[in-house]
């Protein structure tokens, strides 16, 4: 008789174990405790094995028949109910396991095989955008129940942000993502397949802006003028002379520059082309010949110029202004060009097209004018690009190029724009001389012509780059207002050696950052404060007799500014004799000391608290 909600509640335990027969093979199994479980008991080569469907009342009457109805169409089908469910689980763990996020750090790792690591690479702009725009609303989702609905609904979310780029970008990282998953935790289908169909279509790209030949002499004659950071003018140039990616120029360091020889030997690594080559041929950057420039003679001696005035501290040719050991930021090359008036009209990348557009006009060799610039071969004729091609060829291309725009600025700085030297249709160009390629091996030009051409001496004084080199401690320096050169001063205060970053402070007494920043918010410690940079602490706190007046000090002015402490404790006073208070302090006069601190802040005319402070240091 089959069971009913009654029974199975009236069910008591009485000591032993005992079964209550539903129907097709479904049981209640009571315990001795009275405990309840649903039992399925099914035929199976030759066997009466049994399965367990759950605990009651967690699992219903009706719950269990169901149960048991579903394991019965199994052993219809020849499948053993037991080996199903443990599948079921295993698949359950693979899928909680296998999160979107897990996965997609497993496919950064394999990425990281081939792909450079750092704050601007590829992997740095997977993360990013992921970290953004994907991983909030996928991360947690199993790899198995993410569909094409969950990827068009977030791609369309960047869609309508306007952001065209970063849709098309995570397209492709998803279906390689997804692709990989295949592979590795055995996803049965890529949900990002053919997404581009659905994508929204992009606006017309718009180029980088650059100037044509006629607007040269105005630009460099402003160029000239330019009065800023006169590395950030040298930069520029240096784009100018080479026709370089700002990338390229922004990664150079002073290893790569053979000066001897006037060349440029551009790792592999750090050329976009060579990296796509890299990439496609999975080719370390042994395997790739690196990127020539050879330099003309005014690029020559900006570079001369950057690596003497290099600091010892400098990684770059071109430095970041504050951080001597990062590099120079690409923003700082494009706002110059912005603070010359060329907003919208010129770009540092801008600055490529320029040389290739003037080049081109002139009438060079199409392939030389490429191999310079580092494009790849459109037509796919050679199997791989020789950049050490045309070296001689683009050198006598490159210094005509270099001599012209030392016309220009000439022309420009006499206010006479509009006379643009151009090369006359019957001129004939410079003489090629002919040459092999130069050898390279393992990545590394072995030989190259050496001598600069001999006569040059004239043209390289009359050169506006070698002159404004020659005398760049004659030119104007910008104008400081008085709030700039106290901003100025109180920075060159905050950075003097004196005084300690936190970190290097709490080193040096032992004690943890978390420690001082306590003292510190306990006025034990006097720390200086300036904006994002940080706290430093002067480090004669290091001194037991010092530190002990400056906290005598802190205890009883109350919450002064730091700064204005500083002050009061570092600069003589006429009544100490020339010393500083610190200093006084030392000499033993830690009462004269303390009074003179108090007159400096003002707080004699509060006799209880001057008179406090006072009997504090006696």
């Amino acid at each position: 008789m089959p069971l009913t909600d009654t029974a199975i509640r009236l069910a008591k335990p009485t000591g032993r174990e005992y079964t209550l027969k539903d129907g097709d093979g479904l049981a209640l199994f009571v315990g001795a405790s009275g405990a309840k479980n649903w039992h399925f008991r099914f035929s199976w080569a030759g066997k009466q094995p049994r399965i367990s469907l759950g605990t009651y009342p967690e699992i219903s009457l009706k719950e269990a028949r169901e149960l048991r109805d579903q394991a019965r169409a199994l052993v219809a089908k020849g499948v053993d109910p037991r080996i199903h469910r443990r599948q079921e689980r295993k698949a359950a763990l693979v899928a909680a396991s296998n999160t979107f996020r897990a996965v997609f750090q497993a496919w950064c790792g394999f990425k990281s095989l081939s792909l450079k690591t750092g704050r601007q690479s590829t992997l740095a702009q997977i993360d990013r955008i992921f970290e953004k725009d994907l991983l909030p609303t996928l991360g947690a989702q199993s790899i198995f129940d993410i569909t094409r609905g969950n990827l068009l609904e977030v791609l369309r979310k960047i869609e309508r942000r306007r952001a065209f780029t970063t849709a098309e970008k995570c397209r492709t990282w998803l279906n390689q993502l997804f692709r990989y998953a295949m592979v590795e935790v055995e996803l049965q289908g890529n949900p990002a397949a053919d997404l581009d169909i659905v994508a929204m279509p992009k606006p017309r790209v718009k180029h980088n802006p650059f100037l044509r030949m006629e607007q040269m002499p105005a630009f460099l004659a402003k160029l000239h003028r330019y009065g800023g950071d006169l590395n950030t003018q040298l930069g520029v140039r240096l784009l100018l002379l080479t026709g370089v990616r700002t990338g390229e120029l922004r990664s150079a360091v002073p290893e790569q520059f053979d000066l001897e020889r006037s060349l440029w030997i551009v790792p592999p690594e750090n050329v976009k082309q060579l990296q796509e080559q890299m990439r496609k041929k999975n080719k370390d950057c042994t395997e790739i010949p690196p990127y020539l420039v050879p330099l003309p003679r005014q690029a020559v001696a900006i570079v001369r110029e950057l690596l003497r005035a290099k600091s010892p501290a400098q990684r770059y040719l071109l430095p970041h202004r504050s951080k001597s050991r990062e590099r120079i930021s690409e923003n700082t090359l494009n706002a110059a060009l912005k603070r010359m008036g060329y907003k919208d009209l010129l770009t540092g990348h801008g600055i490529r097209a320029t040389v290739s557009t003037a080049l081109n006009e002139l009438g060079y060799h199409k392939d030389w004018v490429e191999a310079q610039l580092s494009h790849a071969d459109t037509n796919q004729i050679r199997a791989s690009y020789n950049h050490a091609e045309y070296v001689e060829q683009r050198r006598a291309m490159m210094q005509d190029w270099a001599d012209r725009l030392d016309q220009w600025e000439m022309q420009g700085l006499q206010a006479d724009p509009e006379m643009v030297p151009s090369m006359p249709r019957d001129r004939r160009l410079p003489p090629v001389p002919a040459v092999e390629p130069l050898p390279i091996r393992d990545g590394h030009v072995e030989s190259a012509p050496a001598e600069v051409a001999a006569g040059e001496g004239d043209e390289l004084e009359r050169s506006p780059v070698l002159t404004l080199v020659a005398r760049k401690d004659q030119r104007p320096q910008p104008v400081l207002t008085d709030i700039q050169r106290e901003r100025a001063l109180v920075l060159a205060t905050f950075e003097s050696p004196h005084n300690l970053p936190l970190p290097a402070f709490a080193k040096l007494v032992g004690k943890s950052r978390h420690q001082i920043n306590r003292d510190i918010q306990a006025r034990r410690l006097l720390s200086l404060s300036m904006g994002n940079r940080g706290q430093r602490i002067p480090d004669w706190q290091l001194d037991p007799v010092r530190q002990d007046f400056t906290r005598a000090v802190l205890a009883r002015v109350g919450d002064l500014d730091s700064w204005m402490l500083y002050r009061a404790l570092c600069e003589p006073v006429d009544a100490l004799g020339g010393l500083s208070p610190l200093e006084a302090v030392v000499a033993g006069a830690a009462r004269e000391a303390m009074h003179a601190v108090l007159g400096v802040l003002g707080l004699l005319g509060e006799p209880e608290r001057a008179v406090t402070a006072l009997r504090q240091v006696v």
